[in-house]
């Protein structure tokens, strides 16, 4: 983090009342006492079981420079800290990151979508940083705390910024977009995650072009061709790129899928092939986001090529793994709609096996679908073809309907399900895979099917 003076912090959150020494400076900014040290302003969050103002004391002894403090908490630490009164801490911690974001100036990519937000911010940094100092979100710090964390996490030498954006509800990525102010505003998919809180499709569109409300008129959109939702909601001003197969102004084309790779050319690259090291074509619309984004800043071809080619991907997504059994396992448990998961079982079905190999599904609850679980979850049975997945594992409750569908095309002793034992389900497979099996993971996190991944291929503790 650039330095900056507790009189420029004092500023930036508009501060109700000081007990400061305004030319002392500040190298770090902390929500997490545990990560407080020399130089550190320590924001001490309120809201669920904890109040960060209990860790004040824990702050100052690891080193922490000053604090915000929220108006009226009790007992503040006069004479220990310098302490800087605010209405509301996370309101504060958020407009200091939209100060700091304008103080170090980077171009700004924010990223948002109802799937393929992660990989497509990692297949950004990768190719971006080929030409330039990026600057990226770490793990799925995404959030209304995340996001201004990761704008203040940033060097002041940052050229490029990219911020993932998450929600769940109306407002969100709205409010995360005036504290980035991006550039450019990237939009991966229109799902049907959240349908809970959102309601339809096109809810989930309009929340996810709230992105729109913290970028200048000269910014520029880019998202999938097929998204007629985004389409319908443009403002006439809006600058945009989009990006398909076959449609789009970027366009994929001769899309060649392989268990460790996928390659495809576009209509701006001629005969030249760009790769990605990850298995699918629905991952070539998140490449072709990226490509986007670094052809707008002028990266080479060749530094595009380069930056595609050796990405790696944030764990738990799309991930081979090998289990105790020898057998190869295809980790995607981390997130699921509908849309991403009929994507993913169509690439899985084309994979070639052997007459003595088997592929098999295991498939957990998608969530946050609201009153067309049921329904979705019954839809997904046309994904399933007994000639290219062979076996089907089903675990959770809302996952049901898809159990009674699929027994019109799965003999019982290809078809199983588990209703909430985790451990039920690992015996399953471990007694049933061998190293001729090719197995895919695939859930909604809240499921948690990664307890299942890790049983299956970690090394047990000895």
């Amino acid at each position: 983090m650039k330095k900056i003076t507790l009189e420029q912090v004092q500023e930036a959150v508009q501060a109700v009342d000081v007990t400061v020494a305004f030319d002392e400076v500040i190298s770090n900014v902390q929500f997490d006492s545990r990560q407080v040290g020399e130089g550190t302003l320590f924001v001490p969050l309120t809201g669920g079981t904890n109040n960060g103002h209990c860790y004040v004391d824990q702050a100052i002894a690891q080193g922490a420079s000053a604090t915000f403090w929220q108006k009226g908490q009790p007992h503040p630490p006069v004479d220990k800290i310098n302490l800087i009164y605010v209405e509301d801490t996370l309101k504060a911690m958020q407009d200091l990151a939209h100060y700091y974001r304008h103080l170090v100036d980077p171009i700004v990519v924010g990223v948002t979508g109802s799937n393929g937000k992660t990989t497509t911010k990692d297949m950004l940094e990768n190719v971006l940083a080929t030409q330039y100092r990026v600057h990226k979100t770490q793990g799925n710090y995404n959030n209304e705390i995340g996001l201004p964390y990761t704008i203040l996490s940033m060097p002041e030498d940052t050229k490029v910024l990219i911020v993932e954006m998450g929600m769940s509800g109306f407002k969100e990525i709205e409010e995360l977009s005036a504290i980035a102010n991006p550039d450019y505003g990237v939009i991966t998919l229109i799902g049907e995650s959240h349908l809970e809180h959102l309601g339809s499709r096109q809810g989930i569109a309009q929340a996810k072009m709230e992105i729109l409300a913290g970028m200048p008129k000269a910014g520029l959109l880019i998202y999938p061709e097929k998204e007629a939702l985004i389409h319908d909601q443009l403002p006439a001003h809006a600058q945009t790129i989009t990006v398909g197969t076959g449609q789009g102004t970027i366009q994929a084309k001769n899309i060649q899928e392989y268990q460790d790779k996928t390659t495809f050319q576009t209509n701006l690259t001629g005969e030249e092939i760009l790769s990605i090291p990850v298995l699918g074509a629905y991952n070539v619309s998140n490449a072709l986001l990226a490509f986007a984004v670094a052809r707008a800043l002028e990266v080479s071809l060749e530094n595009i090529q380069e930056g595609l080619s050796n990405f790696q991907l944030t764990a738990n997504r799309v991930q081979w793994m090998t289990t105790h059994q020898g057998a190869s396992l295809l980790n995607d448990a981390y997130n699921a709609s509908p849309t991403s998961v009929r994507a993913v079982l169509s690439t899985f079905a084309q994979l070639p096996v052997t007459a003595n190999e088997r592929k098999i599904v295991v498939l957990g609850d998608i969530r946050e679908l609201g009153e067309e679980s049921d329904v979705l979850h019954r839809g997904l049975a046309s994904s399933f073809a007994r000639e290219d997945i062979h076996e089907v594992y089903l675990f959770g409750e809302e996952i049901q309907g898809l159990y009674q569908e699929l027994q019109t095309k799965y003999e019982g002793r290809n078809l199983h399900y588990v209703l909430k034992d985790h451990q039920i389900l690992v015996d399953q497979l471990v007694t049933a895979t061998n190293e001729k099996d090719l197995i895919l993971v695939k859930s909604s996190f809240g499921t948690d099917l990664l307890q299942v991944v890790n049983a299956l291929t970690e090394t047990p503790n000895t």
